[in-house]
């Protein structure tokens, strides 16, 4: 099956025009409300000196989490390069404890860098980690719009955290 292309270069001052909402700063900030909150009430399951971990609020399948440096910053290149360690190093335990607690047949590790890219909250950088299995995918999200998730927030979160890598 071949993918068919309809060129509309007409399109290209429209797109490139399209207004988007960035953040004010940390005072709006999802994620910089998270980290400032108790770790239980935010759902967070890990966290160090830079950066932490903490269960999406929306997920697209049980234990999707994401990454985030503590310091409020948009740009993926404008992290520090500690941060950027913290960052990837919270990220490699995602991944452990996703295989631990989970067993999935694979594993989504991502970011949305602005919101026409897919960024929910394009105003503070962070990474997606999720486990997938073999046909996790199925009509409801195309019929329905609509994700079935077997496994609430909670306990996602317990079972990752029991899970997460000594350091």
């Amino acid at each position: 099956m071949t993918l068919e292309r309809l060129w509309a270069g007409w399109r290209a001052a429209y797109v490139s025009s399209a207004a988007m909402t960035p953040s004010t700063g940390e005072h709006d900030c999802l994620f910089c409300a998270l980290a400032a909150a108790p770790d239980e009430d935010a759902l967070v399951v890990a966290r160090d000196d830079l950066a932490f971990a903490v269960m999406n609020a929306y997920p697209y399948t049980s234990g999707h989490l994401m990454v985030a440096p503590l310091r409020h910053e948009a740009e993926l290149e404008d992290l520090k390069p500690d941060e950027a360690s913290a960052v990837m190093s919270l990220t490699q335990h995602a991944v452990a404890a996703l295989k631990a607690a989970y067993t999935p047949d694979g594993i989504n590790v991502g970011v949305n860098l602005g919101r026409p890219a897919g960024a929910g909250v394009p105003g503070h950088v962070h990474l997606h980690a999720l486990p997938r299995w073999d046909g996790d995918t199925n009509f409801m999200t195309t019929v329905a719009e609509t994700r079935v998730l077997p496994e609430d927030l909670r306990t996602s979160w317990e079972k990752l955290r029991s899970s997460w890598p000594s350091a």
